[in-house]
Order: C-alpha cells, then structure tokens, then sequence
C-alpha cells in the first residue's frame, strides 16, 4: 500500500504528529482541518476522540504510516465517539424511557426532559445545558446528582442563590447540603452537596485539590468566561479536573463576543474544542465566531450542549403554553402632568443639543417618559390586580419606578403588598418571600429587572402583571420565568397592562419586532410564535363585581382591550 507520510503519537504532548506529508497531502490535510496552522511544515492535531475519528476517515483517502499502537489508539477513539453518537440518540428520541428511581421525595419529581438533561450528562460525562429560562435548570442538575453523578457533589452559584440551591436540593431530593461560609477552609460537616459562591472558591483551592468533591455543577456558568486569569477561574478549573462529572447551567453562554464560548467549554469539556489556537484558526476572526450557527450545531451534534425552549415536543406536553393578556387602562392626566415641562425640556435637547448632551438627555427622556407613564396608569393598575385578586390567591406585580410603587402599595394596603426590588437587602427580600409565599401577603411588587434567579413562588401563584413594561422583552420573559416553571400545576398569565399615551405605544410596537429578532437568532427553525390569549376571565370578573354587561365594562373600567 502506498503512504503520503508518517503519522505519530506524541506521549509528552498528547497530540498527533505528521511528518513528511507529500506537498498536495499536507494542503489537502489542512484544508480538512482548519484549526492546522497554515503555514505548519510538520502538522499537529491535539488528542481528542473526534480528531482520532477524522483522522481515521482521512487515512481511507490518503494513508499514512503509523504505528500498530497507534492504529488501537485511532480505532478506540472513533469507537467511543460512535457509541457516544448512539447513546446520545436514543436518550433524546421521544420514546426514551426515563429511569424510574429519580431519587426524589415521594410529592416530586422532575420532568422527562430534564431527566433527559441528567442522562445526556452523565453518558459523556460532561455537558453545557442552556435550557431557557423558566425550564427548571436546578431541577436538571439535581436529577443528575440522584440519578448517577458521583458524591459528593459541589455546586457553584451566585452570592445570593446559594441558599435557594440548599433549599430547592432539599425540598426535591433526599440529599443534605451544607453551604461554605467564608473563604478561609474549616472542618466541613458530611454532606452530599456543599455549596460554594464563585467569590468563595479560590479560598478553598487546597481543599479542591483533594479530589474530595467528585461532580461540579456550575450555575450562571458565564461567570466564568474570562477563563483562568481571574483566581475563582483557575481554582474552577482545578475544581473540573479533580472531578469525574461536570454540568454548566446557563441560558445565556455568551455575553460580550463568542470566542467566550471557548473559555467556558474549557471548565466543562476542554477537549471539545481543541486548544486556543485550535479553535482560533478554526472558528474565529478575532473575538468573534465566525458562523455560531455551525458552532452551535457542532457543540449539540458532539453531545456536549443542550437547549430546550418551552417550544420543544418534550416541554410542551409538561408545561402548559402561557396565557397572554394585553389590556388598555386608562390615562389619567392629573398624575401625569407633573413631570409634562422637564419633559418638554429633554425633548428639546435631544432633537437639538451637542452630541454628549443629546445622549445623556435622550436617557433622561427615556426615564421621565416611563416615569410619568407608569404614574399616569398606576392607579388604573391597582384597580386591576385588586379586581384580579377577587379570583387568584396571589399576583406578581411588575413595574420599575419607585413613585409608582408607592401608589400601587397605597391603593392595595388591605393586601398587604411587599417588595422584591434592587433596593432591599438579601435578608429583606427573603423576608418578603416568605411573606407572599405563606400569604401574609397577596401581592409582591418586583422590579422588572431584579427577578434573575427567584424560585421558589409558582406554587403559589400563577398571574403576573406587567404594571410598566421595559423596552426588551427578554426581561419581561424572565419574569414571566418566575412563574412558569418546575413546579407551577396551573396555566401562568402574563397581563400586559398598557395605555394609549406616553411611552407605552411605542414600547409596544418595539417589544413586537424584539421579539421576532430575538427567536430568529436563538431558534432560526421556529415560525412566528401563536401567543394563546385568553381574557375572558378577567370580563367575567369584571361583570360580577358591576353587574353591567361586556360591552359597558370593557370601556368604563379598563379603557379597551387589545387581546
């Protein structure tokens, strides 16, 4: 048989060599392999099953010379890929069958798909999980602790989630949890799941170095995208290599550009990628990916990413759709027209100031706007969740100023209404929790961009309004999320409560075309989304409480309906 070179294992490097490839071989070879340094006269690959794979497949066109070792070595590596593929398939059909013993209590237990999530984990043993929001990420790594992932496990959060981690592990599984306190090490208690904070773990880097914690699961795992040079990233990657099982939780990977993508796979697969220059050549033209549709679907074939969204086959037969209900309130002009003359003033500075005064007026604009519309409907918004709460237990009541809050907590006092904003203290906000949980309170007003992470309330409650809305619907969807997830029996309304005057029409009109941009990006195989909206029972409520018939209601009391 003729050969077009020699290919050799390097033991020190763990990488593949070729040496003296005939000139049209090696342009061939590195035009198969684009992370192959161009200009390489002797071409090196890392070792990885999928490299050993496609050399495999390149060597039927152009054998090389290598060594009977070496040819066990290829074979094994494209063995384990195909029988991972295999696996992969048959955990993700429709008809797969999730194991019966979750390891959860008795009163729980998780969905099919997040099961999928924990099997899909633990057969490579590593995996990204990108699930949307609201689809019960926790619930999915909590699976994969009870269902195979060896202990004890480490869990790595937020500063102010570790405690809804130790509480959501505990009121699902049979596991115990202890969370790390401080960051200089002590004798820690037996536990199943320790907690850390990533502000924490570069303390308990020696610790980490035992090997005592066999799984790692990473929440918000974008915290780690400036890789090793911050010192919670190197004792993170301590932490990954010391463990046997690895599952990064985010439904937002990337934040800035998409090379970050490299940096975070490097805490849960670091082989899948190849190494920085690997992956550089091969998908990057500086920090940004170059087609991150291809690597996206590269990352799902290999097995190593999953995303479900509530659109999903497996997620839709255990989560009903959400209601949607757009409703017109009334303006009222007396609580608007104190803020009309600084109003006027913005608007003059930005059709015709400087270029850094038009900026900073155009934000002040923006804010007044929203201000003195959130004003001018906060009490026609009051009068709605009062009327809504003749029918629900409890309502999630979003808005973003505080003058308007204070109107809403002056008109709903017999509710007993508390907060959950960027202004009160982790203490507070638990308080205030519990406070809505237990029913001491029917109503929590929560700042439309301080939601990120609560759980915990969807047993209890299953209507959010919108009493101000935000200009990106990705925050609108997250609180939404707080309702509609693991956990919540009911069908979860979002009233979308809007007024013909101010900034609303606009912000309207904007959230519509947001949207579409946003599912073309994130699920370019999805047609436009069929919104269910239902308002029938808020008209029925109405008609009770006034005894008057659709037609008088729908004007006098809410101004309209757009549903």
């Amino acid at each position: 048989m003729m050969h077009y070179g020699n290919l050799e294992f390097d033991d020190t490097h763990s990488a593949w060599r070729m040496l003296g490839l005939q000139p049209h071989v090696a342009i061939a070879l590195k035009r198969v392999f684009p992370k192959v340094f161009k200009g390489a006269t002797e071409p090196v690959l890392a070792d990885t099953d999928e490299n050993r794979a496609d050399l495999s497949w390149f060597m039927q066109r152009y054998p090389l010379q290598h060594s009977q070792q070496d040819a066990v070595r290829l074979h094994e590596g494209q063995q384990r890929l195909t029988q991972r593929a295999a696996d992969r398939e048959r955990i993700l059909l429709p008809n797969w069958t999730p194991p019966t013993n979750t390891g959860f209590r008795d009163n729980k237990s998780p969905y099919g798909y997040q099961l999928q999530a924990a099997a899909l984990t633990l057969q490579n043993p590593n995996l990204l999980l990108g699930d949307d929001l609201g689809l019960g990420k926790t619930i999915s790594a909590c699976a994969t602790m009870t269902t195979g992932a060896p202990l004890p496990a480490a869990v790595v959060v937020q500063t102010h989630l570790a405690q809804q981690w130790a509480d959501r592990i505990e009121e699902f599984t049979h596991l115990t949890t202890h969370i790390i306190k401080g960051t200089k090490p002590y004798d820690l208690p037996i536990a199943d799941v320790y907690i850390f904070t990533y502000s924490r773990i570069a303390g308990w880097i020696d610790v980490i170095n035992t090997a005592l914690f066999k799984s790692v699961f990473y929440d918000e795992v974008q915290e780690l995208r400036k890789g090793t040079e911050t010192m919670k990233g190197h004792a993170a990657a301590v932490l990954s290599a010391c463990a046997n099982v690895v599952q990064g939780l985010t439904a937002t990977p990337i934040y800035n550009y998409g090379d970050e993508i490299f940096e975070i796979m490097q805490f849960i697969a670091p082989d899948l990628l190849g190494d920085r220059t690997e992956f550089s050549r091969e998908w990057c033209s500086g920090k940004l990916v170059k087609d991150p549709s291809a690597l996206g679907t590269y990352m799902r074939d290999k097995g190593f990413f999953l995303r479900r969204t509530e659109h999903d086959e497996t997620v839709k037969a255990q989560i009903p759709p959400l209601n949607t209900v757009d409703w017109e309130v009334d303006w009222n002009e007396d609580a608007a027209v104190a803020v009309d003359e600084l109003a006027r003033t913005l608007a003059q500075k930005v059709l015709e100031g400087r270029f850094v005064e038009r900026g900073q007026a155009a934000r002040e604009l923006d804010m007044m706007m929203r201000m003195k519309t959130g004003m001018a409907k906060a009490s026609a918004v009051a009068g709605y969740v009062d009327l809504l709460l003749q029918d629900a237990p409890r309502v999630l009541l979003a808005g973003w100023h505080r003058d308007v809050y204070d109107v809403w907590q002056a008109h709903l006092k017999h509710h007993t209404p508390v907060l959950y904003t960027g202004t009160e203290s982790p203490a507070k906000k638990r308080r205030n929790v519990e406070a809505f949980i237990n029913g001491d309170s029917r109503v929590m007003m929560i700042s439309l961009r301080s939601g990120a992470g609560l759980d915990g309330l969807q047993e209890y409650c299953s209507d959010v309004v919108f009493g101000e809305l935000d200009w990106s619907p990705q925050v609108h969807k997250q609180v939404v999320g707080r309702l509609r997830r693991p956990g919540q029996t009911k069908q979860v309304t979002a009233h979308y409560l809007h007024t013909n005057g101010g900034s609303d029409p606009i912000i309207m009109d904007i959230l519509g075309i947001k949207s579409d941009q946003s599912r073309g990006i994130t699920d370019p195989t999805l047609g436009m989304e069929a919104r269910q909206k239902d308002d029938s029972r808020m008209r029925k409520l109405a008609l009770e409480v006034l005894g008057k018939t659709d037609d008088q209601t729908s004007s006098q009391i809410t101004g309209g309906c757009n549903a």
